[in-house]
């Protein structure tokens, strides 16, 4: 077998790894991976606020809007007008979102996470970069991503293809 066979066996099992583990947290949690980080995220404080959401997960404002509005309608947060500023608005994870959380299995970016801040600092380096060489070469550097392991909804238009 060449290089650019074992490559693209290297790649498809990492996608492949998370496509397994988005199906195990839609059946044990109803959720995404990305929706239980935003549940995780505000669950550490009980509010957050948008903005703050979409910059911790380095995802844009409308990507966050349309998490949110997901999670509202499935009970798992509520939103709250700020009593200091009438401006912003408060994110509240409800009970039955703590409840996912809890339900959620191991997130796949924390066992990733462990492994890689195991690495020397040359070894994630080298990762980083070839990270990013291999998401230029598939030409995905305009593609909205957070820090989060998800395939994610293939048909659903990102924010900036909406616009």
């Amino acid at each position: 077998m060449d290089r650019t066979d074992e490559s693209l066996i290297a790649l498809r099992r990492i996608l492949r790894a998370t496509e397994l583990y988005g199906r195990e947290l839609a059946q044990k949690a109803g959720l995404t991976a990305v929706q239980i980080r935003v549940l995780q995220i505000v669950g550490e404080t009980g509010r957050a606020t948008p903005k703050a959401i979409a910059t911790r997960m380095g995802v844009s404002q409308a990507t966050m809007t349309a998490l949110i509005d997901r999670l509202a309608a499935k009970g798992m947060v509520e939103r709250q007008r700020s009593e200091t500023d009438r401006r912003q608005t408060n994110v509240l994870i409800t009970e039955a979102g703590r409840a996912a959380v809890e339900r959620a299995p191991d997130p796949l970016q924390q066992r990733y996470v462990k492994r890689f801040e195991a690495m020397d600092d040359w070894e994630q380096a080298l990762v980083v970069s070839v990270l990013e060489r291999v998401a230029g070469m598939l030409d995905s550097a305009e593609i909205d991503a957070s820090p989060v392991l998800d395939s994610g909804d293939l048909h659903a238009p990102s924010p900036r293809q909406k616009a």
